[in-house]
């Protein structure tokens, strides 16, 4: 365990990581590799095989893309610094890093919500209004929903950003955490931190009243928004952080993971298009792709 450090002005975090878990490092370090590694290989399959099929840049896959490229970006900007602390005993981070990830964590994780709440919004329109549907959701509105998303969770995080980073530092630079949460962060203010607490518990329940379920989503939001709840919509930040961690695990590594499976590689229609042929035609390039598609009655009119 480390010795936290009363300095005058804090340069570098200490991340404890998951101390219970220490015993098995090794083991989780190859667990957590392989999650990963998967994570980046199912949504990069995604983001891959609707930039090169046509037929699949539909409305429903433009806000898939979005929310594959948001799972690489949130995974990634943790994941590293969480094997990293399975393999050293002591993981250090930079003060204006430790900064810098967490906004990115939220960033990209309250992006990621308000796209879920696009998608659900999409699929209630499909399915409830389907007559209105072609004329309420264009291509062009599509686009200006996702890109809402990304403004709508900048506007949501960077005030609290900006909050936690003129905070004074004073207390101890150890963080019981794998990563940069402002939660832990939040305990080593020598201020009065009310207001933050206030605007990241208003920031939780706007994104969760943005959000209408339906059923293709019912599991993906019900695991983000449980762990949501579970971790920062609390009364008071002074609690045990052991289960929070063991939670912050599950939801930053298990449904990036799982999101490819659950709304893509699974799908009749990514099935119907022979997605392995796809990108082998891609690859192979136009000529090939010209010669294969040749009518055979063309033949006879060669010359013996």
């Amino acid at each position: 365990m480390m010795e936290p450090k009363n300095l005058s002005q804090v340069t570098e975090f200490i991340l404890l990581g998951i101390p219970f878990l220490y015993d098995f490092h090794r083991v989780f370090f190859v667990l957590g590799l392989f999650m990963y590694i998967v994570t980046i290989l199912g949504n990069g399959f995604i983001l891959i095989i609707v930039t090169i099929e046509p037929r699949l840049q539909t409305l429903m896959y433009i806000f898939l893309s979005n929310l594959a490229f948001l799972e690489i970006c949130y995974t990634s900007t943790v994941v590293p610094k969480l094997l990293q602390t399975f393999i050293q005993s002591k993981t250090t981070i930079c003060f204006h890093c430790c900064l810098i990830q967490g906004f990115f964590h939220f960033f990209f994780g309250s992006t990621e919500l308000f796209i879920l709440t696009a998608m659900a919004f999409d699929r209630y329109l499909a399915i409830c209004k389907p007559l209105q549907y072609p004329i309420m959701m264009s291509k062009h509105v599509c686009l200006q929903m996702s890109l809402a998303t990304w403004y709508a969770a900048l506007i949501v995080i960077f005030p609290n950003s900006f909050m936690v980073w003129r905070l004074p530092f004073c207390r101890s630079n150890v963080i019981e955490h794998f990563y940069c949460d402002f939660g832990p962060v939040l305990r080593l203010v020598s201020a009065d931190t009310y207001l933050i607490e206030f605007l990241g518990l208003l920031a939780t329940f706007v994104s969760k009243a943005f959000s209408t379920f339906c059923t293709s989503h019912l599991l993906v939001v019900s695991i983000w928004y449980g762990a949501l709840v579970f971790m920062y919509v609390r009364p008071n930040i002074q609690f045990s952080f052991r289960l929070s961690k063991t939670v912050a695990v599950f939801n930053t590594m298990l449904t990036p993971m799982l999101n490819p499976f659950i709304y893509t590689i699974r799908n009749a229609e990514v099935k119907k298009e022979n997605s392995s042929r796809t990108l082998i035609l891609h690859l192979v390039g136009p000529r090939r792709r010209a010669f294969s598609v040749v009518d055979p009655s063309l033949w006879n009119i060669i010359p013996p």
